[in-house]
């Protein structure tokens, strides 16, 4: 039975945000909805410009047989300067100061608000980048790889610390913390991580770099490259053991004494 136009470019928007860089055929709509392809093709001109003008991602067409048309997320500028903003906000406060001049971060990632926008940014930096997992360390980083995946439709794996008996057989590196410079271990169950894959490393907080040269040796041991690495926060005050990375906002400074830290936008906006 054909439904209203009206219901059916709900019902297209609603299954295009749920299936981001998925190739839909234009004969799936056809036959759901019980419509020409003619029609299909109109619904999707205006679902596609009503995405781009309110900076929801690009609706992306393509044709002949094999064709049909997919949603990238995607962040347009003003609109995640204006979120970096309001993040570097909340976070001047003293009470974010933690010893050894770490921050504390986990009220804004467990703020789902915050990891849609997060998850969105990091995505739409990476969305040509043929991206087939996305990596993080146990257990601050976990929800912004989640975002991160689901925005890529692509899966996540967590490398651990500490070996669990549900991951088996598990593949350990020790690499050193750029913190604390001690020798420290990281293992990724062998099942996680399909060889020849390509690898967005994303985490919290980044100081040193050990914990990211970790992932990326762990990355190397899969027979797999990496595409890439963002942080949600990094402190822009210590020395970094790693390169080739990016981050939404960077800790300038953190006075211990005084209680109080300098934030700004991250290199994301470099």
């Amino acid at each position: 039975m054909k439904i209203k136009r009206s219901d059916r470019l709900v019902d297209m928007t609603h299954y295009l945000l749920t299936h981001p860089h998925t190739l839909v055929s234009l004969t799936h709509f056809s036959k759901k909805y019980d419509s020409a392809k003619s029609s299909i093709s109109e619904d999707l001109t205006i679902i596609k410009r009503a995405f781009e003008d309110n900076g929801f991602g690009i609706v992306e067409t393509l044709p002949g047989a094999a064709g049909g048309v997919r949603y990238i997320p995607a962040v347009d500028e003003k609109a995640a300067n204006h979120f970096i903003e309001d993040i570097c906000r909340k976070m001047d406060s003293k009470e974010r100061i933690l010893p050894g001049g770490y921050v504390y971060l986990s009220d804004l990632l467990g703020d789902p608000q915050v990891l849609n926008h997060v998850g969105r940014m990091i995505a739409s930096q990476y969305k040509e980048k043929n991206v087939t997992a996305v990596m993080t360390v146990a257990t601050k980083g976990v929800p912004i790889a989640q975002a991160v995946a689901t925005y890529l439709n692509v899966p996540f794996v967590i490398v651990r610390r500490d070996s669990k008996v549900t991951e088996g057989s598990t593949v350990s590196i020790n690499y050193v913390s750029g913190s604390s410079d001690r020798v420290e271990k990281m293992e990724l169950s062998k099942r996680s991580l399909p060889s020849g894959s390509r690898v967005l490393i994303v985490d919290d907080f980044m100081k040193g770099g050990g914990t990211v040269n970790g992932m990326k040796s762990i990355i190397e041991e899969f027979d797999s490259e990496i595409a890439g690495v963002t942080v949600f926060a990094e402190a822009a005050y210590t020395a970094k053991e790693t390169e080739d990375y990016t981050s939404l906002i960077r800790v300038n400074e953190v006075d211990m004494r005084n209680r109080t830290m300098s934030v700004g936008p991250g290199s994301y906006f470099d």
